[in-house]
């Protein structure tokens, strides 16, 4: 039975948003369903689909929440990293993806339709993250190098993202790689000292 008047717009998006994100770090993203969200809070599947309009843009909205909580669990990785503020940027990666696996790969199973725009507001929400990202790199790089920090973020985002996929998804065990977190790191101080970085951040006092 639909409680259609029991709450506002704003009150169904953030309801809907909530019992979706918990869902989909419940099944995965192959597993997914708008109507099991609607069954779950107790309204019709219109409901759903009257507030986002699609399963894309519900899923883009849930998945740009995963992006505001994975800042925030970096922050405060790094409000307790001391000096080496690069393993702690690495680790954070690495432990926020192996505590919450169906979220973070739902991230990237995702795809919008083709010739569709992200939305700007949650395009600004996900740019937190590499914000963070950026922020550290160019801390550590040479003041005449800082303009570099967003092009190698880019970079060793990837780098990282690429040794966590491959953790989580088996490949490296299979591949007989022991530690995929410390393989990451080492390869994200080596590109930081060819940029000119030195101290905690490429591993030496």
């Amino acid at each position: 039975m639909g409680r259609r008047s029991d709450h506002s717009r704003e009150e169904l998006e953030e309801l809907i948003l909530a019992e979706g994100h918990g869902l989909l770090a419940e099944t995965g993203y192959a597993r997914f369903s708008a109507r099991e969200v609607a069954k779950r809070i107790g309204y019709s599947i219109g409901t759903i689909y009257n507030v986002f309009g699609s399963l894309d843009a519900l899923l883009l909205a849930i998945n740009s929440r995963t992006f505001v909580l994975w800042a925030a669990w970096l922050r405060e990785k790094l409000a307790v990293a001391g000096d080496d503020r690069i393993a702690a940027l690495v680790a954070g990666y690495f432990d926020f993806a192996e505590r919450n696996p169906n979220l973070w790969m739902a991230i990237y199973d995702h795809r919008q339709p083709p010739g569709t725009e992200m939305p700007e507001g949650y395009r600004r929400l996900r740019s937190g993250l590499t914000g963070i990202v950026e922020a550290e790199i160019a801390h550590v790089l040479p003041q005449d190098r800082r303009g570099e920090a967003p092009a190698l973020a880019r970079s060793l985002v990837a780098l990282v993202h690429g040794h966590c996929e491959f953790a989580l998804n088996g490949t490296f065990a299979l591949l007989g790689e022991q530690d995929p977190q410390a393989a990451a790191l080492a390869r994200v101080r080596e590109a930081l000292a060819a940029g000119g970085a030195t101290g905690a951040a490429v591993g030496r006092a």
